[in-house]
């Protein structure tokens, strides 16, 4: 594994995980009805930090690769997709407006593991905790919008 391409991916994680910090869950996460099965807070930093270093890592074995195009095509969407959720979920509040991004990011983490495990084993399997970490998220995201279904959202500051 080439390290130079270890700390761009590391990079690129750790830019898109940058969002929570920037839009912390804060009293109104706190006052949201959640699913029984909600994790406690501590388990989010610990499990994102984990992701971010094992896609970093499935990047990085998969980037020199003849053949990689799928692959990196995936790792991009997701790492897109996973930033943008944050600032729509906790900086907007949109807990349905984030459904959407929600089932991308599922859907570009599904197409980033399936393609990586064709490359490279243990790329593929980097990204399997990912996978099912996002289906655990989307089915919190879920249900929040369910159980929250009159909560406001912020309206984007003007201009």
């Amino acid at each position: 594994m080439d390290l130079m391409f270890f700390a761009i991916f590391l990079v690129a994680t750790f830019a898109a995980g940058a969002t929570g910090a920037m839009f912390p869950t804060g009293e109104w996460y706190k006052r949201l009805n959640k699913p029984s099965w909600t994790p406690p807070n501590w388990v989010f930093p610990v499990a994102w930090t984990s992701i971010y270093l094992l896609i970093a890592f499935a990047g990085a074995r998969v980037a020199p690769l003849n053949g990689n195009g799928y692959a990196m095509a995936f790792w991009a969407l997701q790492i897109a997709f996973n930033t943008l959720w944050t600032p729509i979920f906790f900086g907007l509040r949109r807990l349905k407006g984030s459904l959407p991004v929600m089932a991308g990011l599922w859907l570009a983490v599904a197409g980033a593991t399936v393609t990586h495990m064709q490359l490279d084993l243990w790329a593929g399997l980097a990204f399997v905790p990912y996978l099912a970490w996002v289906t655990v998220a989307a089915a919190l995201n879920i249900e929040m919008a369910r159980l929250n279904p009159d909560a406001v959202p912020l309206e984007p500051a003007k201009l």
